[in-house]
This record gives C-alpha cells, sequence and structure tokens, in this order.
C-alpha cells in the first residue's frame, strides 16, 4: 500500500501522541529488521492475524511481511479515527480468504472457525456450521447470488453500532 492508496483510501494519520507508542512497539518486535517475518506483537492473539498482515503487506513475496509503513497503514485503519467505510473495507478484505472479491461458503466457514477457536472441543458440528452459514447468507445476501459482496457487507455493517469502535487494535 503506497502513499498513493494512503491518499485514495483517506487512510487518516494517527495521533498526536501515538508515534511515540508505535516506534517502541516496532522495536520491541522488530529492532533490525527492515520487514517482519512474522505477525507484529499487537496482533499475536487476534484470530486473524495471518490475514491482517497479507491484506497490509506490500511485499513482492507475498510472504506476508510488513514493512515499517505498512505497519503503520495498519495501525491507521484500526485507529479511532478511521472511518467505518474505511474499516469495513478492511474487514471485508480480511475476511476474503481466497481473496477473490467476495464472502463465499468456504470464506463463512474460514471465519467461524476464526471466531470459535481450531480445536475439536470448539469447532462447530457441520449441520450447526451450515445452519449458520446458511443464516449469515439470509441475513447478508441481498442478491441472493449465495455470495456476499463489499457493498451486502457494508450494508450489513452499518446496521452494526459497535462496528468502528471494536474494529480497532490496542498498542
Amino acid at each position: 500500500m503506497g502513499d498513493e492508496a494512503v491518499a485514495d483510501w483517506g487512510i487518516c494519520p494517527l495521533p498526536e501522541q501515538q508515534p511515540q507508542a508505535v516506534c517502541a512497539r516496532w522495536s520491541q518486535h522488530s529492532p533490525a529488521q527492515p520487514c517482519l517475518s512474522h505477525s507484529p506483537v499487537c496482533l499475536q492473539a487476534n484470530p486473524f492475524q495471518h490475514r491482517i498482515c497479507r491484506v497490509f503487506s506490500t511485499s513482492d513475496t507475498r510472504d506476508d511481511s510488513m514493512s515499517f509503513e505498512d505497519f503503520l497503514d495498519m495501525l491507521s485503519v484500526f485507529s479511532d479515527s478511521a472511518t467505518s467505510d474505511i474499516k469495513s473495507h478492511y474487514a471485508f478484505r480480511i475476511f476474503d480468504f481466497d481473496e477473490d472479491g467476495t464472502l463465499g461458503r468456504k470464506d463463512l466457514e474460514q471465519l467461524v472457525n476464526c471466531l470459535t477457536g481450531q480445536g475439536e472441543e470448539s469447532r462447530l458440528s457441520s449441520e450447526e456450521m451450515e445452519q449458520l452459514i446458511q443464516n449469515i447468507l439470509e441475513e447478508s445476501d441481498i442478491d441472493k447470488d449465495g455470495t456476499i459482496n463489499l457493498s451486502e457487507f457494508q450494508h450489513v455493517v452499518s446496521r452494526s453500532p459497535d462496528f468502528a469502535s471494536s474494529f480497532k487494535i490496542v498498542l
């Protein structure tokens, strides 16, 4: 995500008090490396850490490494200052596991598995998963094509008043 992408999406600058915390957090994780080889410290407990790194990484090798600029872009999107439109756009990209521009059944299944945990004791049965995905599609798939596109996703998110305030990363 270069400077032009930041300008195009209107990614907001970090609040004045955060740059020192950002630099300190980056230094704790990777003091001498220009790119991260794995998730930043602030993502280690996040079930979507690999998807977040994939979405924000500008690495040509597609290894999910993040430069400091990528890290700042990520923090900007997850900041309180980012708009709901920006946050929902990036949430959609994070949840689009196969990166085909829609949230299909496989994406929704992976999303649910990330949220419920990967252990056998927390995994939904096939029937429960199918019912949940069907309910999600019935509620969200406005054009009834069997997938959720960005517009449909943003419509659903717009009905959730807590989305913008909960889609954040705390340093």
